[in-house]
């Protein structure tokens, strides 16, 4: 990574969705980025895995491990889900040896200069929603910048000296936009994006490996499988 490029770019909650990723990227790259990570959920629901840890590896995107990715490796389910679980089911199948031994080197998180990254929490790393936190949360760490996903909300909070950010999710939005989500950090300032891309793409490749489209139609409306939308409490 480039350590004089200050602009820094986040990604997170890809999902196997390959045509968001690609339109993200692309976006990425004309503003001139070239340090990005991803926090974490590569894996579950869409059917392009494959091709997207595939472009993470190409372009050199460090990941933190989410809790798809540690279902996928540890062969465990999702405990909320069945839809979520059947998409697993599909990927462990299709997933190539290489790509689930580099999902398997995805760190719990990691900071970089003066930012902290997770997937989830910073009490719990995979799997705890930061929707709503106390003002203190972040009192006892040291780093200015902390950005998580998994809530697949995109939200800045401030917090004193210290900034809160979810980039919000580039496979599955679930904030009422189904825009692809993504954050910059360029010049001590978070910018928080979203792009549109093709969704009949996908759509197209989940229809043709058995997919009903319960399991995607989410996509055009930018909600949770099943239609629900997610909120932040500070909005």
């Amino acid at each position: 990574m480039n350590e004089n490029n200050k602009t820094i770019a986040f990604v997170s909650d890809i999902h196997g969705n390959y045509s968001a990723l690609k339109a993200v990227l692309e976006d990425i790259e004309k503003k001139g980025c070239k340090t990005i990570f991803s926090l974490g959920d590569v894996a579950g629901y869409y059917s392009m895995v494959n091709e997207c840890i595939n472009l993470l590896k190409e372009k050199n995107i460090p990941n933190i491990m989410g809790n798809h990715d540690d279902y996928i490796i540890s062969g465990t389910g999702c405990p909320r889900s069945n839809s979520a679980n059947d998409c697993l089911e599909y990927q462990r199948r299709v997933l190539l040896p290489e790509h689930i031994d580099w999902l398997k080197k995805s760190p719990l998180g990691l900071v970089y200069r003066n930012i902290s990254i997770v997937h989830a929490g910073w009490n719990d790393p995979l799997d705890e929603y930061m929707l709503d936190f106390p003002e203190n949360y972040f009192d006892d760490m040291k780093e200015k910048w902390f950005l998580s996903g998994h809530s697949h909300v995109q939200y800045i909070r401030q917090l004193n000296e210290k900034t809160y950010c979810n980039p919000g999710s580039v496979g599955q939005p679930r904030d009422g936009d189904p825009r692809a989500a993504y954050a910059i950090l360029k010049d001590d300032a978070i910018y928080l994006e979203r792009v549109e891309y093709d969704i009949d793409e996908i759509s197209f490749h989940m229809k043709q490996q058995g997919f009903d489209e319960y399991y995607y139609k989410n996509l055009y409306t930018g909600t949770a499988i099943g239609g629900k939308v997610f909120k932040n409490k500070y909005e």
